[in-house]
């Protein structure tokens, strides 16, 4: 095994952590590091004329680098971020906006830009490159089955990446269906995410619902083992009738998964 900061072989005195292996010099120096973190009004400026490493305080400098590197890629990052959120200004004022998305609630149409919409999505690609929305400029497009709400989240992900976690947990299932309709990986991920993270009884079968519609196998499994767990609290709450009238499929899943666990646990 080689330390993770220096590469050096570690032999018998490498010190493991998880999959991490450091050597006894870069050991003995991160507790150096601590001691200076511990004690800053002993510690003197140090630069490259007045401090010369001996051989017991070269795993200290080679950690102090590795920090500074990492402090460094973390500054970077957070550059790119403040970069990249240009986008989501480009769509809040408005800047040179090409075409107007329209919900289907009939509200005020949201600017928006060809090439960012058609990047996001080969749906999109598609639609604006068809005839109708190549000309003129302020071509209408409309996304019938989101309301206004929900057309602006999506909007807001497509040119930052992200949305508030609030506002992501309230509208992460037509979030989901639309980034199965339109073809958005990203956001698919994103929502699988947050729906495994906020599974609970008052929206597992909703969840159960949208992963049965967007072909998303491992939520299905991970919601209706949820609900054959918490199958009484589900079964008598009050959309359950709703949803097994609406989704006979689903409902008589749900059955055969009761059963086979019960028949699982009498077995046991």
């Amino acid at each position: 095994m080689s330390c993770c900061f220096c590469n050096a072989n570690t032999y018998d005195y490498g010190y493991g952590y998880g999959q991490l292996t450091i050597c006894l010099a870069c050991f003995e120096g991160g507790k150096s590091i601590i001691l200076l973190t511990n004690k800053p009004k002993k510690i003197k400026t140090i630069n490259n004329d007045s401090f010369s490493p001996s051989s017991s305080n070269k795993g200290f400098v080679k950690a102090l680098k590795w920090m500074k590197l990492q402090e460094e890629k973390i500054k970077l990052e957070d550059e790119k971020m403040t970069y990249l959120s240009g986008f989501a200004t480009a769509l809040k004022d408005q800047i040179h906006t090409d075409i107007q998305v329209m919900s289907g609630d009939n509200k005020p149409p949201i600017p928006a830009h060809r090439g960012i919409l058609a990047t996001r999505s080969t749906i999109f690609r598609n639609m604006l490159d068809s005839d109708q929305c190549k000309a003129p400029a302020n071509q209408t497009i409309t996304l019938s089955e989101l309301n206004h709400e929900e057309l602006e989240a999506l909007l807001e992900f497509l040119y930052s990446g992200s949305l508030p976690k609030e506002k992501m947990e309230k509208l992460v299932c037509p979030l989901a269906l639309a980034a199965d309709k339109y073809e958005i990986p990203f956001l698919q991920k994103f929502c699988h995410q947050v729906m495994l993270g906020s599974l609970k009884s008052s929206n597992a079968l909703d969840i159960l619902e949208i992963s049965d519609t967007c072909n998303n196998k491992n939520l299905k499994e991970t919601a209706l083992s949820f609900i054959v767990r918490n199958m009484e609290e589900i079964v008598f709450s009050p959309g359950f009738d709703d949803f097994a009238l609406k989704n006979h499929h689903l409902h008589t899943q749900i059955t055969r998964a009761s059963l086979t666990n019960k028949k699982r646990k009498i077995g046991a």
